[in-house]
């Protein structure tokens, strides 16, 4: 049900969806709508399509029906009442002159779009409690969609038919195999089935997701370029646009080559690799489930295999093509809201300093054109990898610190504490599914709980010592430990608060000594006479950790109180003048 492609280079091959070819034609629905779908509850209900210009379409959902006259360009769009959640499968048909649409086993509920990079597109089957969670996966009230891999430098209307998604319903023999990295999103699945049983009512799960993609691919051109600090980014499309047409001729021959190569690699190495691969997962799977060390990954083939050309239109890395592909076409399906996870690659592409703006702008962007208001917007703070260089990690996590403050109706889930320096897709997806459903519990469904760990809020200075207040302590704050750790890591210390830096006007940093006083914290060390700022598991892999949660067992995110260039070649380098743990 789900075929993976490659980025597609021929532009004519994906807009083809959006021509006057396909859209004079008898009445026809996008992709997102089908068998086993979940319409969203308690909105304006947009049902649209195309069909011969003129024509008159008539939808009818339960007992509420409309109809509209498709324009010239063939393209029509009806508007139903608000409908309420029903478990009783509802028939939607869509009626045309001509041509009658009839979609069964539909039901009414919330959907919800669980959007990003690779830790919201690795499946379920990797988890490390995927054993247990794949058998208890019968959910016939959550039905599941996964968009498929394509780029675009225009919007597209709809998918490419030869990537055909499809709504099926969740079950243990379709959630491990649905999805473009060995199964459904964990985190997508454990968020929804959390949501789902707090409600009680049909869940309908949209994954649309990449690995290794930038926010600047999921947002439009036009909203980069509404920004002056974005004008790069912006301007970046709009070469990759320029060079098209002679990049597609280019990219056609390259393609030729490469198809040929890859055969022949697949037949000589790549084959026998995979089946190697796919035996060791289900073997690390098992371990893991079993809370012991997996085993040694197979070792790669010698021979490289062949490296596939760039698309014409730049692929997954230009900016806006993931957005026209992947999320353009989805819109204005009704929807709840947006589950998102997504920043280490902006992290590590040179775009962490402005990553708060890039964010913002798609939070923003996503509204104005889904047109449903300031829909709910949860995501996942990155975790933690030991990579070298600037902490452009930090950086990251603190511009999805601030846009909490930013964009309004925002939530966000810590993860620090659960991720691995070695490992860059933490397999302990429950919690943070869980994490990420308790933000959108309080945000989307107005749930009077505790939702977040402590927040930074303002710091004072009484002489050697700094006092640092929060926000969000709920019952208090604590010394804790994470639910899970990947295997080979040990727990941190729950004897002393760690975590915690500080440093005088020299900015030499020195791990501190911390205790928490109430709702406070109170940091110093012998070696800062004056203090001016803390930090507080700063760093892309903050070797430290960190145990400072609250009584309901959320993590404290990461934060700093100063707001130094963290980027720029000419302020001194800080160092840590103390080893003190």
């Amino acid at each position: 049900m789900y075929i993976k492609s490659s980025a597609i280079g021929g532009l004519a091959v994906l807009v083809l969806l959006g021509s006057s070819l396909e859209l004079r034609a008898a009445v026809n629905m996008p992709e997102v709508f089908g068998d086993h779908m979940v319409l969203q509850q308690g909105v304006k209900l947009p049902i649209w399509g195309t069909a011969d210009p003129g024509e008159k379409v008539t939808v009818t959902v339960g007992s509420a029906s409309g109809s509209a006259t498709a324009g010239q360009n063939g393209k029509w769009i009806v508007k139903l009442p608000p409908q309420p959640a029903t478990t009783t499968p509802e028939t939607v048909t869509v009626a045309g002159a001509s041509k009658t649409l009839k979609f069964s086993d539909v039901l009414i509920g919330d959907v919800w779009i669980c959007s990003g990079q690779s830790n919201m597109e690795f499946g379920i089957s990797m988890a490390h409690n995927a054993t247990e969670a794949m058998a208890k996966a019968k959910l016939p009230l959550i039905r599941l969609f996964v968009v498929p891999h394509l780029t675009s430098i225009d919007p597209l209307f709809n998918f490419s038919s030869k990537d055909a998604a499809h709504w099926v319903v969740c079950a243990p023999d379709i959630v491990g195999r649905v999805g473009p990295w060995s199964g459904f999103s964990a985190v997508g699945f454990f968020f929804g089935r959390e949501i789902q049983k707090m409600t009680g009512q049909p869940m309908g799960l949209i994954a649309s997701t990449w690995g290794g993609t930038t926010a600047e691919a999921w947002t439009s051109v036009d909203a980069l370029k509404k920004e002056p600090e974005l004008k790069a980014l912006a301007d970046k499309a709009d070469q990759v646009r320029a060079a098209y047409p002679q990049a597609s001729t280019d990219y056609n021959a390259r393609k030729a080559l490469y198809d040929a190569d890859k055969a022949k690699w697949d037949k000589e190495y790549g084959n026998a690799f995979g089946a190697a691969m796919k035996e060791w997962g289900a073997a690390a799977a098992a371990a893991q489930a079993a809370h012991q060390t997996p085993p040694p990954k197979p070792a790669a083939p010698t021979v490289p295999q062949p490296k596939a050309p760039m698309p014409a239109n730049g692929g997954q890395a230009t900016p806006g093509n993931l957005f026209n592909a992947m999320i353009s076409p989805l819109i204005p399906y009704g929807i709840k809201g947006v589950a998102w996870y997504q920043g280490e690659s902006n992290a590590t592409g040179g775009t962490a300093g402005i990553y708060e703006t890039i964010f913002s702008h798609l939070i923003t962007d996503w509204r104005e054109r889904w047109a449903e208001g300031d829909f709910p917007f949860v995501y996942v703070q990155i975790s933690i990898l030991n990579v070298p260089g600037p902490a452009t990690w930090s950086l990251v996590r603190e511009a999805q610190l601030k846009t909490l403050s930013k964009v309004p109706n925002t939530a966000m889930a810590v993860a620090i504490d659960l991720g691995s320096p070695a490992n860059v897709h933490p397999t302990d997806k429950y919690d943070i599914g869980l994490r990420l459903a308790r933000a959108a519990e309080h945000v989307a469904y107005g749930k009077d709980i505790v939702y977040s760990g402590p927040v930074y809020d303002k710091m004072t200075v009484e002489k050697n010592a700094v006092h640092l207040s929060f926000t969000q302590t709920g019952s208090g704050l604590v010394i804790g430990s994470a639910p899970y750790l990947m295997p080979g890591l040990k727990p941190a210390t729950t004897a002393n608060l760690v975590g915690f830096s500080i440093c005088g006007e020299d900015r030499k940093w020195a791990y501190a000594d911390a205790r928490i006083d109430g709702n406070n914290v109170v940091v110093s060390s012998t070696a800062v006479a004056k203090p001016i700022a803390v930090r507080y598991q700063w760093g892309n892999f903050p070797r430290q950790g960190g145990n400072l949660y609250n009584k309901e067992g959320l993590p404290a995110s990461p934060f700093r109180t100063d707001d130094w260039d963290e980027l720029s070649p000419v302020q001194p380098k800080p160092v840590v003048i103390s080893t003190k743990s």
